[in-house]
């Protein structure tokens, strides 16, 4: 979210993503796959280097991305990840699979709004990561913060949505509802006595909320 100059001269800065990695960036923006933007995954990594996670739970796993990251990232932690949908989930199943992190990454096909149960067997998480469908980030959050350890961190990504929730310029009548919700999740979230939480404008916006 910042201006444009200035986003392309630190995405400059980042190093180049490992050979597997830029593939799946390729693939992403050629097919309209939504992945987390460089800024933003790179921010998110550090923090999750800082805080040295055991468990993760990721909410979308779409087609791997950001699943991969981290466990590049924490070759220690393990990846518990969600996604609905059966073409990228097969696609994510192949792509952990060429990099050799089928053991330390556990898929879970379904609507994370129907995986509780699941879930709830891995369970505690020292970080829970929710990148999936935006209008339904509050009910994510309600469902599975409980199974966070106290002290334990939240990231949402896109919760700037492009700029939207603050300019509110949307022409459909469907993003502008989906606007409006991202907008009452921010703002749910900050005012969340349970978390101390700061938006980043960085990448699509990101959302990092510690449970106090």
């Amino acid at each position: 979210m910042l201006n444009d100059k200035l986003q392309e001269y630190l995405d400059s800065l980042i190093h180049p993503r490992q050979d597997l990695l830029g593939e799946m960036e390729e693939y992403a923006q050629q097919n309209g796959v939504p992945i987390m933007e460089p800024a933003g995954i790179e921010t998110m990594l550090q923090l999750l280097r800082i805080q040295q996670p055991e468990m993760i739970l990721e909410v979308g796993t779409a087609i791997g991305y950001s699943a991969l990251r981290m466990a590049f990232a924490l070759p220690e932690a393990k990846v518990v990840t969600l996604e609905r949908d059966e073409d990228r989930f097969m696609l994510a199943v192949e792509y952990i699979r060429r990099a050799a992190k089928q053991d330390q990454i556990i898929q879970i096909k379904g609507d994370a709004l129907k995986l509780e149960q699941e879930v709830s067997r891995y369970a505690p998480f020292d970080t829970i990561f929710i990148d999936a469908a935006k209008g339904q980030y509050k009910r994510f959050f309600e469902m599975y913060s409980s199974y966070l350890k106290p002290g334990g961190m939240i990231v949402t990504d896109n919760v700037l949505f492009k700029g939207l929730v603050y300019h509110q310029e949307a022409e459909s009548k469907r993003v502008r509802s989906l606007v409006k919700k991202i907008d009452e999740f921010n703002r749910w979230l900050s005012s969340n006595p349970e978390y101390d939480t700061i938006i980043l404008p960085i990448g699509d916006g990101v959302a990092v909320s510690k449970k106090r």
